[in-house]
């Protein structure tokens, strides 16, 4: 393992410590184990990165992606985990993907709707996590159709069921869960999106510090360690992303 020079490493962790900032609203990337702690492949990609610095790690958790890109943007957190999209570049450096996951509709069992293409329709409406990556993605694709935010993403079927919406939107994983422990539901074949999962840290800590997180996110995913940390996790359907 290569150390990151001092200089490099005072740009990420400016306290003397590296700030991770942990998004528990996507079950690809974290959840909490049996004792309550925080867990999952984002969770070893930051322990990893910190052993790296040669830094102690303090993983600071949110309950939803809008609120961890927050912190990262405001220098609360020194690096995140974030699906690539426009908006948030506007405040956060991000490397190439390290995971790709995909996006998904969910509807009741008879639900018209058998296809994706049919969701964007006047007098539709759409449940999605508030701030999630298919809030924004939906905010600028839709056309016709409403859309309808749940407060986090792991809350987006139950608010579906409470409003009642036509649609929730989703992570696949966290719909077929959900869709399994209630029943009278089903998923779209196929996906509306797929995602692009991503480091990233403050865009002010300058090129050279993203130069430095993007060549560890390329190694992880080369070494083999984000596929193995999948599978340790025992996540289903998030692929590795190819080489930037």
């Amino acid at each position: 393992m290569t150390r990151i020079a001092a200089d490099l490493a005072l740009a990420f962790a400016p306290t003397g410590r590296l700030r991770a900032s942990i998004n528990l609203g996507n079950p690809i990337l974290a959840g909490r184990d049996a004792a309550g702690q925080a867990q999952g492949v984002s969770v070893d990609l930051a322990r990893a990165f910190a052993e790296r610095l040669g830094v102690p790690l303090d993983l600071v958790v949110f309950d939803t992606a809008g609120k961890s890109v927050d912190a990262v943007k405001a220098e609360q957190a020194d690096i995140g985990f974030f699906a690539i999209d426009p908006l948030r570049g506007e405040g956060i450096r991000f490397t190439a993907p390290y995971v790709l996951i995909e996006g998904c509709y969910l509807v009741r069992a008879d639900s018209p709707l058998q296809g994706n293409a049919e969701v964007d329709a006047a007098g539709r409406s759409v449940m999605v996590g508030k701030g999630s990556a298919y809030d924004l993605f939906l905010t600028r694709e839709l056309k016709a159709a409403t859309i309808l935010r749940a407060p986090s993403s792991p809350a987006v079927v139950q608010s579906f069921l409470d409003e009642p919406a036509d649609v929730a939107a989703g992570v696949k994983q966290q719909l077929e869960a959900d869709a399994a422990r209630l029943g009278g539901l089903r998923l779209l074949p196929g996906c509306f999106m797929v995602i692009q999962q991503a480091m990233g840290l403050p865009a002010g800590r300058g090129a050279a510090a993203q130069a430095v997180l993007a060549a560890f996110v390329e190694d992880m995913k080369g070494s083999g360690f984000v596929a193995e940390a999948l599978r340790r996790h025992g996540i289903q359907g998030a692929a590795v992303a190819p080489a930037a």
